[in-house]
C-alpha cells in the first residue's frame, strides 16, 4: 500500500475465526508490529500503544462484523510497518489469533500527485462545457477536496478503485461565453493534513464562436454587394464599348 506522508492512511481488513462469533464488546483487537508483537500501534488500552502512535490511529470498522480496517492519521514517513492484526475473545483464554502471515508494508509517498485534468481543448459558445478533475488518495475517512477556477455547476464522486486506494471525482459544468476564449480552467486539490506537491493541474479554453443572423447576413451582404459593383462596373465598360462601335460606323458611313 501507499499512504501520503503528513495525511492519513486506511489499512482495509476483514477477519474471521474458528471459535462461535462474538459480539463488538466481547472481542479485543489489536495491530502490531510483524516482528515485535509486544509492539503495539493500535489498542483500545491507549497504555499500551507505542508512544508514537498514540491518539494516530484508530479501528473504523465493526469488529462484530469481523471488520478490522485500520486507520493511522498524520503518516510519518517511518511508519513503513509491516503491520498485523490480531483479535482475542475476552470469553476465552485459549482464542487468540495473530494473522501474521496477512501483515502489511506501507510505502511512504513523500509528493502528492497532481490531479488529472480531462476536458476538450476547444469548446462552443453557448453550449455546455464539462470538464473532470480526479486525483487517487488513500484516505477516504477525510476525503480531498477538489475546487474549480471557473465558476459553474459541481458534482463530487467517490469510488473505492481497490487495493487500499481511493478515486476523488469532481465535474465541472458550465456555458462558455466569448470572455472565456484563450482563457483556462484550474483544478486544486486539498489533501487532510499538510501534503506537500504539486496541487493544481490547468487547462487552456478556446471558444467557438456561435454562428448568429449577423455571421450569416453580413457574408451575404457583402457578397451581394460585391458583384453589384462588379456588374455595374461591367455595364459601363459594355456601354462605353457600344458608344464607340456606334461612333465608329457614324464616322464610316459619313466617310
Amino acid at each position: 500500500m501507499e499512504a501520503l506522508v503528513s495525511s492519513c492512511v486506511v489499512l482495509p481488513c476483514t477477519f474471521t475465526y474458528p471459535a462461535q462469533q462474538q459480539p463488538s464488546d466481547r472481542i479485543r483487537a489489536m495491530w502490531h508490529m510483524q516482528k515485535k508483537g509486544e509492539d503495539i500501534i493500535f489498542h483500545k488500552d491507549q497504555t499500551r500503544v507505542l508512544d508514537n502512535f498514540k491518539g494516530r490511529t484508530k479501528l473504523l470498522g465493526s469488529l462484530g462484523g469481523s471488520n478490522c480496517t485500520l486507520e493511522i492519521d498524520e503518516v510519518r514517513n517511518h511508519d513503513n510497518g509491516p503491520y498485523c492484526f490480531r483479535v482475542e475473545l475476552e470469553t476465552s483464554q485459549k482464542d487468540k489469533y495473530s494473522f501474521v502471515d496477512n501483515c502489511v508494508s506501507i510505502k511512504m509517498i513523500e509528493q502528492a500527485s497532481k490531479p488529472e485534468l480531462q476536458a476538450e481543448q476547444s469548446v462552443k459558445e453557448g453550449e455546455p462545457a464539462v470538464f473532470k478533475c480526479s486525483v487517487r488518495h488513500t484516505c477516504p475517512s477525510h476525503q480531498p477536496t477538489l475546487t474549480w477556477s471557473h465558476p459553474g455547476k459541481t458534482i463530487m464522486s467517490y469510488k473505492d478503485i481497490g487495493h487500499g486506494n481511493w478515486e476523488a471525482e469532481s465535474v465541472l459544468t458550465f456555458t462558455p461565453t466569448k470572455e472565456d476564449n484563450h482563457g483556462s480552467v484550474t483544478c486544486t486539490v486539498t489533501y487532510h493534513g499538510n501534503a506537500k506537491g504539486e496541487m493544481t493541474a490547468t487547462h487552456p479554453i478556446f471558444v467557438k464562436e456561435q454562428a448568429t443572423l449577423n455571421h450569416i447576413i453580413i457574408p451575404a451582404v457583402s457578397g451581394l454587394g460585391a458583384a453589384f459593383l462588379v456588374g455595374l462596373l461591367c455595364f459601363f465598360v459594355l456601354k462605353r464599348y457600344k458608344q464607340r462601335i456606334a461612333d465608329l460606323q457614324s464616322r464610316n458611313d459619313n466617310g
